[in-house]
């Protein structure tokens, strides 16, 4: 089994050491999805939800969850994000969120990806409550992630 990279030896967190890692292209994929009531979908569609734009609002805040990542998660580094991209597909009953992330970093940006899906899915919930009282937030996970050297 592989050591956990950031227990030390005693047992406290740590955040590991990248320093001597060479600084590499990396890209993260993540996606999860939310059930909704065909209803709330179309109320979404016609931008008829009281608290705006559903889809736009929930972008903007994974955009924003995917910048504030190592400020969320202790053992996260602050990483200079160059790319996000966050895109919904709307499908009978479900909507799912795909948020691709890149950089030239020492460490990957799964996640940044991973977060930014996160907080795109809970802004729908948020924005959605009112009406829908059975959604559900599922399968958020990471779909791949790469380098290149």
């Amino acid at each position: 089994m592989k050591k956990l990279t950031h227990i030390n030896e005693s047992g406290d967190a740590q955040i590991v050491d990248v320093g001597e890692k060479p600084i590499v292209a990396r890209v993260a994929v993540a996606e999860g999805s939310i059930l909704l009531a065909d209803e709330t979908l179309e109320l979404i569609r016609n931008e008829s939800i009281k608290k705006g734009s559903v889809l736009t609002v929930a972008k903007v805040a994974g955009i924003m969850a995917v910048k504030k990542t190592s400020e969320l998660i202790p053992l996260c580094h602050p990483i200079p994000i160059e790319r996000i991209d966050l895109e919904f597909a709307i499908h009978k009953g479900v909507i799912k969120a795909t948020c691709t992330v890149g950089c030239f970093a020492r460490t990957g940006v799964e996640m940044e990806a991973l977060n930014g899906v996160s907080a795109a899915l809970l802004t729908i919930y948020d924005m959605c409550k009112a009406v829908d009282k059975q959604m559900v937030i599922r399968e958020i996970k990471l779909i791949s992630k790469w380098k290149e050297i």
